[in-house]
């Protein structure tokens, strides 16, 4: 029989690890529905967009590996030994390390939305730079922490500084994603045509709907590692082990949001085409790209030429800049 403090380390200091392992395996086979569909819907994307969907792949297939691996040899291998499997958190490279493994799929992540940002800003520096320079120091504050980690419980107060570092720069850097990317596509809506901004306001939800779980999920994380001591209480790992999945979430639901756009996009401008009575060859609305060339949504406007709007960088393409041809200023016959 256990004693009522064996209890409460077994609930406190394993359970955590038990629920968010499992979270993590579940979020994997969801995942895996994201792949599929990507490889399923996208065959023409470039070579670049696909090996960095192929690499989030195997990185998620790994954790979810070593999250199965680290709760079968805490709860099955060490049964009987309580004190073990607790040491194990600052004994064993597989869980030492696993804040550094959940940072890594968190920063590749990130810089793909680092990337369709500075795409969005028309390649500007001065927009992403500070950014990265806010991720880069999250990451090596949880490698900093990772250090501290290796030392043993008596190095729970660094740990606490330096996890407490990592999770609000996390959160910091990833708000100033979504609210950057945000107000580059609101500025946007100024110069299309009514029939488009459907399809900026779409991008615009969209943009926040992919941040939202992950950022729920981080700033929970943060709050329980600071509320509760890692030698008494290790809540936040459970939302720990869950954050590099949603994370994954957020770019294979930006990816194949696609799909669905343009599918949307498709009926709009067939009901408009029809409405008209006639095809509108000059001017097309929303129009998704052909997946051979760039990949991006396009968004024509028609003021008294017909402008090109390329949103480019919503998913994470290295398009070349879109050259002014002399036919796109040809006035419009109204």
């Amino acid at each position: 029989m256990m004693t009522e403090e064996e209890l409460q380390q077994s609930m406190f200091l394993l359970g955590p690890w038990l629920i968010g392992c499992f979270l993590d395996i579940l979020f994997q086979g969801v995942l895996f529905c994201q792949f599929t569909h990507y490889f399923e819907w996208h065959k023409d994307d470039k070579m670049t967009t696909r090996l960095s969907v192929i690499g989030l792949a195997l990185i998620t297939t790994l954790k979810s590996i070593q999250s199965f691996a680290l709760i079968w040899i805490q709860l099955i291998l060490n049964f009987q030994d309580l004190n073990g499997a607790v040491l194990l958190n600052y004994t064993s490279w597989w869980q030492t390390g696993n804040p550094l493994m959940v940072a890594t799929i968190g920063a590749y992540v990130q810089t793909f939305f680092c990337h369709r940002l500075w795409l969005i800003s028309s390649k500007n520096w001065w927009i992403t730079l500070p950014i990265a320079t806010v991720l880069v120091f999250a990451y090596i504050s949880i490698i900093v922490a990772t250090y501290y980690i290796t030392l043993g419980a008596e190095a729970s107060p660094q740990i606490a500084i330096w996890f407490a570092n990592h999770l609000s720069t996390v959160f910091a850097g990833d708000l100033m994603v979504t609210l950057s990317t945000a107000y580059f596509l609101i500025m946007s809506k100024k110069d299309v045509l009514p029939q488009t901004v459907g399809l900026i306001t779409s991008l615009i939800r969209l943009t926040f709907q992919t941040a939202a779980p992950a950022a729920v999920c981080a700033m929970f994380n943060l709050i329980f590692s600071q509320v509760y001591s890692g030698e008494d209480k290790l809540i936040s790992t459970a939302f720990n082990q869950a954050l590099p999945k949603l994370y994954a979430f957020s770019m294979m639901w930006t990816l194949n949001s696609r799909h669905s756009l343009r599918a949307g996009q498709s009926r709009n401008r067939y009901t408009s085409e029809q409405s008209s009575g006639r095809r509108r060859d000059n001017v097309e609305l929303g129009h998704i790209s052909s997946y051979n060339n760039s990949n991006v949504i396009q968004v024509h406007t028609h003021t008294e030429t017909n402008q090109h709007i390329d949103v480019r960088g919503m998913f994470h393409h290295p398009v070349d800049d879109v050259k002014s041809r002399p036919e796109d200023f040809k006035p419009s016959v109204m």
